[in-house]
């Protein structure tokens, strides 16, 4: 009986001629494995597309729940941001297919994974950290920084398929390098290569409108969270994957989450991409909002710090180390009070605050107020001012002190 790999099959042009180049490389069985994260319609056809290009078996995993739940949340919760402009998208996906990616390996017996990632990118890094920490003893196959792969083109990869009986409807034509799930969808290539050239609005948006084309008109929405958790849209209950489903209408029809980002990827290289995340920046703001209302200063100040971090632990492939446990059990402590609901209008590309209330708000109108009330005293501020600012005026009376001498 051959040995089996287990392919990260998407069913695209690299991993449909990845198949015949594991058998003809290795004379492996090669089991493909499509997983689920809400990438739609990029589906259809794939059981016949595997078949016909010589794998034996396909899984399609649907794995969309888990992704948001276990995945995407606790990022949602931390208010994880990579450079303060990339909400993650495909970095919270890769650790749930690789951990799929494995179950399945498990599954059948299977001595290695192989995923179609380049040496270029971050993709490479996600998977196989992913797979090194829950499968140690399983090999890892890269054809792409294999000598023995020898496409470079996708015109050699169609000559490959063809000469391998494999005649399927593959264009050498040049088109944006995507990647998409239920959180969002990344654009690179064409003539977001020049970070000099505004990119082709019209041509390039999948998931809504550029802010240009959205409604003149506004629309509020309103969204309730218990313990950190979404828990429903205009007051109807949903589950959280469906919770995006609908805020990415919503945000997609008024322009919302469309940023132009150049990144510092891990391998060392800066990368342009345009990134659509309309309903997960809907999301993430109005956490940022409800949570502005019942945090206390202290623990924002460190969530904020410990957000960073999280977002780089995320980008970086870590998910599966005991700092991530670390930073997903800090986080969840700070969302026991961040339950309540959270109101906006979306126009133009913009999340507009409509009022937020919660029965854990710290905000005290009381003391807010302009108006004096019996809750504080202003001849208190008097010797806090003092204290607060005591080490400013020892350094500024030691300085006046020393130049005093040097005159």
């Amino acid at each position: 009986m051959k040995e089996k790999v287990v392919l990260a099959y998407s069913g695209g042009l690299d991993t449909t001629a990845i198949i015949p180049w594991l058998k003809e490389t290795y004379d492996y069985d090669v089991i493909c494995c499509c997983i689920d994260v809400g990438q739609g319609e990029e589906l259809d056809g794939l059981q016949e597309r595997a078949k016909y290009s010589g794998a034996s078996k396909l899984y399609i995993e649907d794995v969309v729940d888990e992704f948001c739940d276990d995945f995407v949340v606790p990022c949602v919760q931390a208010g994880a941001v990579y450079e303060n402009k990339y909400l993650l998208g495909t970095s919270m996906a890769r650790p749930v297919i690789a951990k799929k990616l494995v179950e399945i390996a498990r599954k059948e017996g299977a001595v290695a994974i192989c995923h179609g990632a380049t040496g270029k990118g971050n993709d490479q890094i996600r998977f196989e950290l992913g797979i090194k920490a829950l499968a140690p003893d399983i090999k890892v196959i890269a054809p792409w920084r294999l000598d023995t792969w020898g496409m470079d083109s996708r015109e050699a990869e169609i000559e490959y398929c063809h000469a391998h009986g494999i005649d399927l409807p593959f264009s050498v034509d040049q088109s944006y390098s995507r990647d998409r799930n239920l959180w969002h969808i990344s654009h690179e290539g064409l003539e977001l290569e020049n970070p000099a050239n505004e990119p082709n609005y019209d041509h390039l948006l999948v998931l809504g409108v550029s802010p240009e084309n959205a409604p003149d008109e506004g629309e509020y929405v309103s969204i309730t969270f218990e313990a950190g958790v979404p828990k429903s849209v205009n007051g109807k209950e949903m589950k959280v994957s469906d919770i995006i489903r609908e805020l990415n209408r919503l945000g997609g029809k008024h322009g919302i989450g469309i940023v132009d980002i150049v990144e510092n990827r891990v391998v060392g290289m800066k990368s342009r991409g345009v990134y659509e995340t309309p309903g997960g920046t809907i999301l993430m703001e109005a956490h940022s909002q409800l949570e502005e209302l019942v945090l206390d200063r202290a623990t924002m100040e460190v969530k904020k710090d410990l957000a960073n971090k999280m977002s780089q632990v995320v980008y970086e492939g870590k998910w599966f180390t005991p700092l991530m446990e670390a930073l997903i059990a800090f986080t969840k402590s700070t969302q026991k009070y961040v339950t309540g609901e959270v109101k906006f209008k979306l126009y133009k590309g913009n999340i507009i605050k409509a009022g937020t209330t919660s029965d854990y708000s710290l905000y005290s109108e009381s003391l807010a107020s302009f108006t004096t009330g019996d809750q504080y005293d202003h001849h208190d501020a008097d010797g806090f001012i003092t204290l607060f600012g005591l080490p400013l005026k020892v350094r500024a009376m030691k300085l006046q002190e020393v130049e005093k001498l040097g005159q």
